[in-house]
């Protein structure tokens, strides 16, 4: 007898909620191998592939390309092969009601029905509005328990693909909503879904003769929700401070080369940066935590992301878990080992989450200091400049002289909710103490 199977979105590591289905590998109706690649997914901004937890048909799709879904959620129904070397024909494709799951409605209230026989609901949970554009079993569900028509429906922007509306789109465009006062099961789109469409929208922009139009990737997209979320959210203020880092200059030019023979790899400034930033975290704790609603959340791991540019222009954030369990040469193979597969989109989900604290380098870009945005739910992140020869003021036992010192702009951005400028300020100041105080002797 066949036997009809969920698919469902596997979890992909910790902090990891919900993944964007980027493109189905199998169609309705095909057959599928066991642990063979039936649909690729990003998670932020890793992309990986579900296999099938078995062999049999896909019978169903329950997700559209686009489509934002949560982590345990089914994405598919599958039909296994039938048991016992008998032959029956593939189970029939998952009904409506099968694979349209009531949600809850965003303001907590008990669902709605979500699928209906009813004429008035026919139009509501359509997989299609009249533009043509398609809706996810997921964002229909929502706009049934919200009372969101179809003509209202068609006219919240999407982000997804070819303009879909997601997950994020339609719960965005509620508050706004029901803040200007629209119906609870409005027939048509009314006056007020316009006035908070237009709220949600940024102004509209010309286009001139000549100018060239770009589509947002989806790497940039997620970024983009990101950083203004981030900004949103977080009170952002930024201290600066200039160290003379002369010493660790001295000290890496001398034994780079040594370390490249013995290793087979380049030591760069980014381990010394994060190895003195851990040290400060050691020292100054209440860095390393996050901020849930009014409740503090210490952290007991720091786990260091690095930002690291790649060569799409687009941004990851790989990390260090553990970081202080680390010594320098420890610390040196894990930001090589990231970086390169960073750049050559290797990562795996679970090495782009979980990070505590977020190291930054603008001086790779030969800019002289930043004002980075904090990577949530991390309440503060570091910037590290150019490092540029300047002369500058050495007080010795003969007195004070003029010296060439090898100079660097540190930039701190904090979530001033939670770090006071004492803290946020005192960490930087430590910061800057660890690099200047850099051992010219230390082995590695």
């Amino acid at each position: 007898m066949a036997k009809e199977i969920e698919v469902l979105l596997p979890k992909m590591g910790e902090s990891v909620a919900e993944a964007t289905v980027i493109k189905w590998l199998k169609e309705e109706g095909d057959f599928v191998e066991a642990d063979e690649p039936i649909i690729e997914i990003a998670t932020d901004k890793v992309d990986s592939e579900v296999p099938a937890p078995g062999s049999g048909i896909l019978s169903k799709q329950l997700c559209g390309e686009g489509d934002v879904v949560q982590v345990g959620a089914a994405i598919a129904l599958m039909t296994s092969e039938a048991a016992s070397g008998e032959t029956d024909s593939p189970a029939p494709k998952a009904s409506t009601a099968t694979a349209q799951k009531p949600v809850q409605s965003a303001n907590g209230s008990a669902p709605a029905q979500a699928v209906s026989t009813g004429s008035e609901q026919s139009e509501l949970i359509s997989r299609s509005g009249k533009s043509g554009r398609f809706y996810s079993p997921l964002v229909r569900n929502i706009a049934v328990a919200e009372g969101i028509a179809m003509e209202e429906l068609e006219l919240i922007s999407g982000t997804g693909n070819e303009g879909r509306v997601t997950k994020k789109d339609i719960l965005a465009y509620l508050p706004e909503r029901n803040k200007s006062g629209a119906a609870t099961q409005p027939s048509k789109a009314t006056p007020e879904s316009k006035t908070a469409e237009k709220i949600l929208n940024t102004p509209p922009i010309g286009v001139n003769a000549g100018d060239e139009i770009i589509e947002m990737d989806r790497m940039r997209k997620l970024i983009s929700e990101h950083m203004v979320m981030s900004k949103r959210v977080s009170p952002h203020v930024t201290s600066f401070i200039e160290a003379d880092v002369t010493n660790m200059v001295r000290w890496r030019n001398k034994i780079k080369e040594e370390y490249k023979n013995r290793e087979g790899e380049n030591i760069t400034f980014t381990p010394l940066f994060i190895e003195a930033i851990v040290r400060a975290i050691k020292d100054f704790p209440m860095i390393n935590i996050s901020l849930d609603g009014d409740k503090i959340i210490k952290r007991k791991n720091i786990n260091i992301g690095m930002a690291a540019a790649l060569p799409s222009g687009n941004l990851i954030v790989p990390v260090i878990r553990n970081a202080d369990m680390l010594n320098l040469t420890g610390l040196t193979k894990a930001v090589n080992d990231l970086a390169l597969r960073a750049r050559n989109n290797q990562l795996k989900p679970e090495e782009i989450s979980g990070g505590t604290y977020t190291i930054t380098n603008v001086g790779s870009f030969g800019n002289v200091m930043g004002t980075p945005i904090i990577n949530q739910p991390q309440v503060a992140i570091m910037a590290t400049g150019a490092i540029r020869k300047k002369p500058a003021v050495l007080e010795t036992p003969e007195g004070d002289v003029i010296a060439i010192r090898h100079m660097i702009y540190l930039s701190h951005s904090y979530d001033h909710r939670v770090v006071d400028g004492a803290l946020g300020g005192s960490f930087l100041r430590k910061v800057a103490d660890y690099l200047e105080q850099f051992d010219v002797n230390r082995s590695i």
